[in-house]
């Protein structure tokens, strides 16, 4: 190997939770290129994740391997298989379209000789357990997202007409964002009445300074946080609860309900 691309890739949500960084990465893999005697043809830096190829950092690079039409055995390295791929069946489709290209992938910390019938099972190995490692992190995520909505707590972005907050201990919640929580009020207050439509009331409130897209505004409507109560979805061993929430609600739970009436009536 005479030369090479690097290729450093993490998540926002790895760099937060495990540690990766960019730099860390990119710097063994110079060191490495140094011992080596390789050189470095290019640095690819991606904050992105590795569900699939569709990265911006990744189709650039690709793309200026494909520009050279006369290029020699291309090199791409990376630190391990996991800031290659985490989903198997893409990372195979990907490996395919590089042995076209004559483009060979390499992890540094996980290397496979390529001359060796072993490589296939290594290979798999490594692949697969990057995906096995994304699977059980995206379980952790859910698995804490509905103890959170258990709590009363509301997971993720804060809907219209909140804000996400942090306290002192660390603890995540949201509080009412004003002008949108007066508009959010004023939208059900509205509907309540039964005299206009949602496409008449979305638009009165478009004209006060409420600018929410009809999906959106749809969804407001029919979501109870907004009167203090949090949906717990079903999943495959529990059905689906309403807790009380720790928010401060905008509307009662009257007012929700009446909202409920009116917009299956003229739905």
């Amino acid at each position: 190997m005479k030369s090479a691309f690097l290729y450093v890739r993490v998540s926002t949500d790895e760099q937060k939770k495990t540690g990766y960084s960019l730099i860390e990465q990119e710097v063994r893999l110079v060191q490495y290129c140094e011992i080596n005697r390789i050189k470095v043809r290019g640095i690819f830096r991606e904050d992105f994740s590795a569900k699939d190829f569709n990265r911006p950092e990744w189709i650039k690079l690709i793309k200026t391997i494909k520009e050279n039409k006369r290029r020699p055995p291309e090199n791409i390295l990376f630190l391990n298989w996991d800031r290659f791929s985490r989903n198997i069946e893409c990372a195979y489709q990907t490996l395919g379209i590089l042995k076209k290209l004559n483009v060979r992938a390499m992890a540094i910390n996980q290397p496979i000789d390529s001359n060796s019938p072993d490589s296939i099972v290594l290979l798999a190995i490594n692949l697969s357990m990057s995906e096995a490692e994304n699977s059980r992190r995206g379980k952790n995520c859910s698995d804490g997202m509905r103890r959170a909505r258990k709590m009363g707590r509301w997971p993720g972005k804060a809907p219209v007409g909140y804000i996400n907050i942090t306290g002192s201990d660390g603890r995540k919640f949201i509080l009412p964002k004003q002008p949108e929580a007066s508009h959010v009020k004023w939208s059900f207050e509205q509907m309540a009445k039964g005299i206009y439509t949602m496409t008449q009331v979305r638009k009165m409130a478009n004209n006060n300074g409420f600018h929410c897209s009809r999906n959106n505004f749809w969804k407001v409507l029919h979501n109870p946080m907004y009167c203090g109560i949090v949906v717990v979805p079903a999943n495959k061993t529990d059905d689906m609860l309403l807790v009380k929430g720790v928010h401060e609600p905008l509307i009662s739970e009257s007012l929700f309900s009446k909202v409920q009436c009116i917009t299956r009536i003229t739905q």
